[in-house]
């Protein structure tokens, strides 16, 4: 039998863990805010508990966050930079992105991006092979700028379990 208090402790980790859960996923689609989410799911916890241990992994959290958000810009702009791709050629590339997310939903932002970098640097170039080339590097930096962001994700997860378990 499951007690009042019982049921308050375990929705006091299963909530939290939904929002952290929605926060990873948010990665992934970027409708929802992302490691934010997660780190607000972290936090909850960590208030919840009111422990020195769940302080301890919520600070561990922000500086896995802080880490993951410093690397997700620094990494792939590094290689975008030395590719000599413009910041505002990313920048516009995101715009097309967001106008073909809502153009055409999930697939349309992708896409948009693609082709507007794609038609940013054939207009800069003139030459197809070089805007296809440039495009290349364009989406290969922000696919590693997912992935940084996944793997800080997943790493926030991962503390957060752990504190839970040794809190326990």
């Amino acid at each position: 039998m499951i007690t009042a208090t019982q049921e308050v402790a375990q929705a006091s980790v299963w909530i939290p863990g939904l929002i952290i859960f929605l926060g990873v996923l948010g990665v992934i689609i970027p409708i929802i805010p992302g490691l934010i989410i997660a780190l607000i799911g972290v936090l909850i916890w960590a208030f919840d508990l009111g422990s020195t241990a769940g302080w301890i992994v919520f600070g561990l959290c922000v500086a896995i966050y802080a880490a993951g958000l410093t690397l997700q810009f620094l990494i792939p702009g590094k290689r975008m930079k030395a590719a000599g791709i413009e910041t505002l050629t990313l920048l516009l590339g995101m715009l097309l992105g967001i106008v073909g997310f809502f153009a055409l939903p999930v697939v349309g932002g992708p896409l948009g991006f693609v082709l507007g970098i794609y038609l940013i640097e054939m207009g800069q170039s003139r030459d197809r092979e070089l805007a296809w080339r440039q495009t290349k590097v364009a989406l290969r930096g922000v696919l590693h700028s997912i992935g940084i962001e996944l793997l800080a994700g997943l790493a926030i997860v991962t503390t957060w379990v752990i504190g839970v378990l040794v809190t326990r």
